[in-house]
């Protein structure tokens, strides 16, 4: 890609973002294609993170910060505060728990002591297909409530996304994880909720939280608390499944 050529050739200084107006050949986890039509807010961002920092010993983690200020986007208006955005681990923006409007995926590269990150985040704004998008959300919520809240759009988004992450980033270089749990756990999906481990018939597990590293932790009874790596495993919310990939 463009950005991942031009990240190498930029002064260290300076911050990269690549904005799509709309995308044929997005890479989602796996392998997935992710296709964006018109009204999705897309982006590539790049940015640098020292090895020996919070976040650099944490690299996990980003794919949760962006998720995080991808909904703080939204959730941090005045008056959206309760737009039903939410993160899901490891890294998707979900409508409350039950449909998914958006993702995040991550790609570092270690140059000496400096993590060069590429991160892309895509999520509807303004297309209600293929799922539902944050203006279908904003709709519903002005019918519910008798408010007026106005539609979003994309670059606003976008922008709002980035100068959060900047944020989200600073108090996690400064404090660690616990700067920014509380935060991201008010948004997540997952608490208290009973999961099976490996397989539909396979032990149950109830999901604590995530770890220092951005993994997640399960308690199995009688076994304490395990944590999940994201890359070995997939999260299929539609049988409340952790399955190893």
């Amino acid at each position: 890609s463009l950005i991942g050529r031009l990240m190498f050739e930029l002064p260290e200084e300076m911050g990269l973002i690549a904005v799509a107006v709309r995308q044929t050949q997005g890479k989602g986890r796996g392998g997935n294609v992710w296709l964006s039509p018109m009204g999705c807010a897309l982006a590539t961002l790049h940015i640098s993170i020292p090895l020996h920092s919070n976040l650099g010993q944490r690299i996990p983690f980003i794919q949760h910060l962006v998720s995080l200020a991808v909904v703080e986007s939204v959730r941090s208006i005045p008056g959206y505060e309760d737009i039903e955005l939410r993160v899901k681990w490891p890294n998707d923006i979900y409508y409350s728990d039950l449909m998914k409007l958006g993702g995040v995926l991550v790609n570092s590269t270690l140059i000496e002591t400096t993590f060069h990150i590429l991160i892309g985040f895509g999520f509807n704004v303004n297309n209600s297909n293929p799922t539902i998008c944050i203006n279908d959300l904003i709709a519903k919520f002005n019918k519910e409530e008798g408010t007026e809240l106005k539609p979003l759009s994309a670059d606003c988004l976008i922008a709002r996304t980035v100068t959060v992450l900047e944020r989200l980033i600073e108090v996690f270089q400064e404090k660690g994880p616990n700067g920014v749990l509380p935060q991201y756990y008010k948004y997540w999906i997952h608490s208290g909720k009973q999961v099976r481990l490996r397989h539909e018939e396979g032990p149950p597990a109830w999901i604590v939280g995530i770890d220092d590293y951005g993994y997640l932790q399960v308690h199995e009874e009688g076994k304490g608390v395990e944590s999940v790596h994201p890359d070995g495993n997939s999260f299929d919310m539609l049988r409340n499944l952790i399955v190893p990939k």
